[in-house]
């Protein structure tokens, strides 16, 4: 797992008896993001797909739409004052003539694991700038059945978490269910991220006809950068946040929470679920 997890010295007591043992933790380092050359932002994130992070986050900010967008990015050389490479630092090269949209350079971004993008700019800011209206987008119909059954299959693919317990998920799936990617990362958003700088860097964005599902909450940030992405459907395990609704109901993204067992929740663009079919079988 190279990075992604590291070994510590934990005490441990287990009905009275204590004893010494190494264990197994999620890696959490910082991650400069540089735009030609140019400081942007700061995420703490586990390391690994560092390059579809960097990605992604562009998405999200409307940086970035396609693979013609995107020139190179490279980890950042002569990063520490003794001229080494932390592998901690990359610089995201944009295509010559990209026009840099303002509300990227107007602010230097500090991103924790935890908060995603705070203090990110509005809902109309996000309208203004997605790309890919998902309102416009050709109907995706997902049964209730296939969005309960989505939970487990993601679990499942949580390869690190099994070994710390300490990570985030987030997985695509088609409308008819099958796994199309999973990443994890100790930061929600930064998994997200993975998983749309890795569509991007394979050409395959927007991603219109795609279900996303993340192991947590859905917040604003994380409603932002599936609209950003042009995905139609965004499902948690957990509750969303009364700004995220307010997203999706403003953008056409449906928002489907608490997706636990067969139970859910559905806050937004409850069309694309096959309500009928549901009643039916009820």
């Amino acid at each position: 797992m190279g990075r992604v997890t590291e070994r510590r010295k934990v005490l441990r007591i287990r009905d009275g008896v204590v004893s010494s043992r190494p264990d197994t933790l999620v890696a959490e380092e910082p991650l400069e993001i540089r735009l030609n050359g140019k400081p942007l932002a700061i995420t703490m994130r586990t390391p690994g797909d560092d390059f579809a992070l960097a990605a992604g986050f562009l998405v999200s900010e409307g940086v970035l739409g396609g693979q013609r967008d995107l020139r190179n990015i490279v980890y950042c050389a002569g990063a520490t004052v003794d001229g080494s490479n932390t592998y901690n630092v990359v610089d995201v090269q944009t295509a010559p003539g990209l026009v840099i949209p303002d509300i990227t350079l107007e602010r230097n971004v500090y991103t924790t694991s935890s908060c995603g993008l705070c203090g990110k700019a509005s809902l109309d800011a996000v309208r203004t700038t997605a790309r890919w209206p998902i309102a416009d987008t050709p109907p995706v119909r997902v049964a209730p059945e296939l969005l309960a059954s989505l939970p487990d299959r993601l679990r499942a693919a949580q390869r690190v978490f099994d070994r710390t317990g300490g990570l985030h998920a987030a997985a695509l799936f088609t409308e008819e269910g099958e796994l199309l990617d999973v990443r994890e990362d100790v930061g929600r958003h930064n998994a997200v991220d993975k998983l749309v700088g890795r569509a991007l860097q394979n050409g395959e964005l927007p991603l219109s006809r795609a279900i996303l599902l993340v192991s947590g909450r859905a917040s604003f940030e994380l409603a932002q950068k599936a609209v950003m992405a042009g995905i139609p459907v965004l499902a948690a395990v957990s509750a969303p946040s009364s700004l995220a609704v307010d997203l999706a109901a403003e953008t056409g993204l449906t928002l489907v929470g608490f997706l636990r067992g067969s139970s859910m929740n559905v806050y937004a663009g409850e069309d694309r679920v096959a309500l009928r079919a549901a009643a039916a079988q009820g």
